[in-house]
């Protein structure tokens, strides 16, 4: 481990250590706060069981952009107005989250040009930036893919059934064309 990096870790812990008086990731979040300090705010690692299916977890859409919080509510209650319930695998992911998913990916993959086919670094990531979720199980992404259009959420990649993202635009709009992967290829 080189010195920067050293230096990165300790500031990591001495930052969780002065917030949570131990180290870890906080699960509070504050809504409302400005992006550039959201992107800092871990998501939950794991949440409660999805009824659905307990193979994933149903976590809390804390650390959401507000808006797109307000979109997830809007969703989540349409999609029960039409008897069909929804569960959020991942939503809000801190800088540090996204950057371990991610090494996790290079280790899986062999490469980062391959690891980015399904987990993008954190930079680029629009769960760090709070406007994306993952939607399971497949039967409630597949409502999401085919009603949430007209709240604002579109599936991004083709190779992701579980990934949308908000944009207030999309429901004039239209969703843009799926891309092969993250990597857009």
């Amino acid at each position: 481990m080189n010195l920067r990096h050293a230096l990165i870790g300790a500031a990591l812990a001495l930052a969780a250590l002065v917030v949570l008086g131990t180290t870890g990731y906080a699960d509070d979040r504050v809504p409302g706060r400005p992006s550039a300090v959201l992107e800092d705010v871990p998501g939950q690692e794991k949440g409660p069981v999805c009824p659905l299916d307990e193979r994933y977890a149903d976590e809390q859409p804390k650390g959401l952009r507000p808006d797109v919080l307000d979109a997830w509510h809007r969703l989540r209650t349409e999609a029960e107005r039409h008897g069909s319930e929804l569960c959020l695998q991942d939503g809000k992911r801190s800088v540090g989250q996204q950057g371990r998913e991610f090494a996790d990916a290079v280790r899986r993959f062999g490469t980062e040009e391959q690891a980015r086919k399904y987990v993008l670094p954190p930079e680029k990531s629009m769960h760090v930036e709070g406007v994306a979720v993952d939607v399971q199980p497949m039967a409630a992404a597949g409502w999401v893919e085919h009603n949430g259009r007209a709240l604002g959420w579109c599936r991004r990649y083709e190779n992701e059934y579980w990934h949308f993202e908000y944009d207030h635009d999309y429901a004039d709009a239209g969703c843009p064309p799926l891309l092969p992967s993250a990597t857009g290829a």
